[in-house]
């Protein structure tokens, strides 16, 4: 075990660029705790929104990074997972990341990968596909099973577009062209291109008198209530980008419910049946992902050392898929 790993440090205000290749300390594991050695790092756009926005608890040389894939390297008191267990975890933005050779998690983040996934395809499943899952779990049956996801060509909208199929409701979806034959592939009824202006009109055509149960927006709060007058009467508004701070259509008109989806906010403010939950929703994901049932995006894989460039390349927007970041077994030092 080295004494000291290699992590990318965030500076304060310098945003993407101030992504620095820093040594840190390797600390031990406390109580409860589990030190990961990283084999895959899946990039989320929160982590390059966090680097230029910012965080309360963030300091010169805090490691940013949500998802990573590795290897129990060492563990707390209190903690039996044997070491070498390949593991996969969703980290605090409160604590240092997975942007780093080594990673401190707490134990009860902690998800056992099944033998047959590879790690650069488990890294891309946890923010992603976990959000997809709390996002699907806000909506109850109604009178329609017909919903719309907003951005199916993204991670979020990948998975829940597929999620929601395997749940027997009727999707239709946004996307781009180069997206729509997979998506009809995985049982989307019919796919929009959110660059025609007559996209609307198109699906209010296509659904008839069925109304829209649910609308899924992966895009911002602006952009989900401008789509409310799409739904049908008690449908569902489910923001899985910032949250509706105001109603977005009249009282007592089409009455439809208004959801939040924030799945870091399980760190702060989760219990031990959450945690649970989440973690029982996250090994199935796995699971299903390992056995084929659920497909991962297409992944751009890339060296630990071209992070910043990637994070960058995914801010752009020229993402293509999922960017995935692969580390050989750190040196000892």
């Amino acid at each position: 075990m080295p004494n000291t790993y290699q992590a990318w440090g965030w500076t304060p205000g310098a945003g993407l660029d101030g992504l620095q290749l820093i040594s840190k300390p390797l600390a031990q594991p406390g109580p409860g705790e589990v030190l990961v050695a990283n084999r895959a790092i899946g990039l989320n756009p929160v982590d390059w929104k966090i680097c230029e926005w910012g965080h309360p608890d963030w300091h010169q040389g805090t490691v940013p990074g949500v998802d990573g894939v590795g290897v129990v390297a060492a563990v707390g008191a209190g903690v039996d997972i044997p070491l070498g267990t390949r593991v996969a975890y969703h980290q605090s933005l409160s604590r240092d990341g997975s942007f780093a050779e080594y990673c401190l998690v707490d134990a009860y983040l902690l998800m056992q990968l099944p033998a047959t996934i590879d790690d650069s395809v488990a890294a891309a499943v946890p923010c992603p596909a976990i959000t997809a899952w709390q996002a699907l779990a806000k909506v109850p049956p109604g009178a329609s099973s017909d919903v719309l996801v907003i951005g199916a060509g993204g991670a979020v909208g990948f998975y829940l577009a597929q999620l929601a199929v395997q749940r027997g409701l009727r999707v239709w979806a946004t996307a781009g062209p180069q997206h729509h034959a997979a998506l009809k592939a995985l049982g989307v009824v019919d796919v929009f291109d959110y660059h025609n202006a007559q996209w609307q009109a198109q699906l209010q055509t296509a659904l008839g008198d069925r109304p829209l149960h649910a609308l899924f927006d992966t895009v911002s709060g602006a952009h989900a209530a401008s789509l409310a007058p799409l739904l049908g009467y008690n449908g569902h508004l489910v923001c899985i980008q910032d949250r509706q701070e105001t109603a977005p259509l009249p009282a007592f008109s089409s009455a439809i419910s208004l959801h939040e989806v924030a799945l870091n906010s399980i760190h702060a403010y989760g219990r031990l049946l959450d945690h649970q939950a989440l973690r029982a929703a996250a090994q199935q994901l796995l699971q299903h992902v390992a056995d084929g049932q659920l497909l991962t995006p297409q992944r751009r894989l890339f060296d630990f050392a071209e992070l910043p460039q990637a994070l960058r390349q995914l801010k752009e927007g020229n993402s293509g898929g999922k960017w995935v970041a692969q580390l050989s077994r750190p040196a000892s030092r």
